[in-house]
């Protein structure tokens, strides 16, 4: 087993281009077709007709999300016959994208818990933006 160097054990700083790379990526996420789309496609390579389906948007909208997301290099697609078969580009995308539903859900928990059945705040509790 090969175990990287010391050098790697603390994280780089991310510069301004990485910030702005990543704020873009983001950005992309921050569309809910666009976000269901690629967790559809975390369960592994789709056509549109699957995705139109599997994220309740009209095809033509599915369509245009798909694009975007092949532009900003996130899918690759294959021909497959006609039809054109979509997939993730690599785990890093579909990590991220489990992790910001889960992040999704924690935030559900905390407004739930933070909501007597009354529907009035807990005391102490914040309320989610």
């Amino acid at each position: 087993m090969h175990l990287s160097p010391a050098h790697h054990a603390q994280p780089r700083t991310p510069g301004d281009e990485q910030f702005a790379v990543a704020a873009e990526l983001l950005a992309l996420l921050g569309d809910r077709t666009r976000l269901s789309l690629l967790h559809a496609l975390t369960a592994g390579e789709a056509d549109v007709t699957t995705l139109t389906e599997a994220c309740g948007a009209a095809r033509p909208a599915v369509s245009q999300h798909l694009a975007r997301l092949r532009l900003a290099g996130l899918v690759s697609t294959r021909k497959e016959g006609r039809r054109v078969v979509y997939a993730l580009r690599d785990g890093h995308l579909r990590r991220l994208v489990d992790e910001a539903l889960k992040v999704a859900d924690h935030r559900l928990a905390d407004r739930a818990a933070a909501t007597e059945p009354s529907g009035s705040p807990q005391q102490g509790a914040e309320p989610l933006q």
